[in-house]
C-alpha cells in the first residue's frame, strides 16, 4: 500500500479515531508525533488550510479530519473488517450519529496539545463544573444524561442485538465515540460525574468495555492516569 504516516499526539481523541482505523485494517504506518507548539514544517505543508492534526500521508498525499480519514482508510485498504456499513441505509444512519457524536459530546476541535482553551470535554460537563449551587448542578448532569441516554437508544438499535454499534465487530460508530472513551473515564474521575452509569446507560458501559479490550485499540487507548496527568501538566495555571 505504500508509505503511510499519520502525524498526531497520543492525547487527542481524534488521532485515535485514524489510528484504530489503521490497525483494523492491519495497516502498517508510522505515527509522527506532533508537539504542536510550534507546529512543524510537515503538519503545516501537509493541512495548509486548518493546520490541525491528524494527517494522514498516503504516499505522500495528506488526507485530513478525522472522521474524512477513517472513511479514505476504509475504501484505500479493502482486505481487512469493512469500517461502514455496506448498506446504504446503516451507512446514513451511522454517519448521522457519528456528527451527532460531534456536535454534542465532542472535544473542541482539535489541537489538543496547543491550546488549553480547547480541552473543555463536552459543552454540558462545562456547565456542571460551573454550576451555582446543587440544583444548578443536579440540571446538569440531568443534560449530559440525557445526551448519552440518546447514544444508547443509538445502540440498541444499530447493534441488532450484537457487541457493537456496527454488529459483530467495530465500525464507524464505534470509533466516532469511542475514541473519547479515555478522555470520558478521566473527565469522570475528574468531576466525580459517572457518565457511563450502568443504571442509565447499561448497552454503553457493556460495549466500551468490549470496545477498549478489542485488539484494534487496547494499545492505543490513553491510560486515564496518563490522561489526567497531562491536563494537569499542560493546562493547570502556574501558582502566583
Amino acid at each position: 500500500m505504500g508509505e503511510v504516516k499519520l502525524l498526531g499526539a497520543w492525547p487527542s481523541p481524534f488521532v485515535l479515531r485514524a489510528r484504530i482505523a489503521l490497525n483494523l485494517k492491519s495497516a502498517d504506518y508510522e505515527f509522527v508525533q506532533e508537539t504542536m507548539n510550534p507546529k512543524s514544517q510537515l503538519l503545516l505543508e501537509s493541512n495548509p488550510v486548518y493546520k490541525k492534526i491528524p494527517v494522514l500521508l498516503h504516499n505522500q498525499r495528506p488526507v485530513c479530519e478525522s472522521m474524512i480519514i477513517v472513511q479514505y482508510i476504509d475504501d484505500a485498504w479493502p482486505t481487512g473488517p469493512s469500517i461502514l456499513p455496506s448498506d446504504p441505509y446503516d451507512r446514513a444512519i451511522a454517519r448521522f450519529w457519528a456528527a451527532y457524536i460531534d456536535d454534542k459530546i465532542r472535544l473542541h476541535r482539535s489541537d489538543l496539545v496547543a491550546d488549553p482553551n480547547l480541552i473543555r470535554l463536552f459543552p454540558s460537563l462545562q456547565t456542571i463544573a460551573r454550576a451555582q449551587g446543587e440544583e444548578a448542578r443536579v440540571e446538569a448532569i440531568k443534560q449530559v444524561i440525557s445526551e448519552f441516554q440518546l447514544l444508547e437508544e443509538a445502540f440498541e438499535k444499530c447493534s441488532k442485538g450484537k457487541s457493537f454499534f456496527s454488529g459483530d465487530s467495530i465500525g464507524l460508530l464505534d470509533i466516532a465515540l469511542g475514541c473519547f472513551l479515555g478522555w470520558i473515564k478521566a473527565t469522570e474521575k475528574k468531576t466525580g460525574v459517572k457518565i457511563l452509569d450502568p443504571e442509565t446507560v447499561p448497552h454503553l458501559v457493556g460495549w466500551a468495555e468490549r470496545f477498549c479490550a478489542d485488539s484494534a485499540v487496547k494499545e492505543v487507548m490513553p491510560e486515564t492516569e496518563k490522561l489526567i496527568a497531562f491536563a494537569k501538566a499542560k493546562f493547570q495555571p502556574p501558582s502566583k
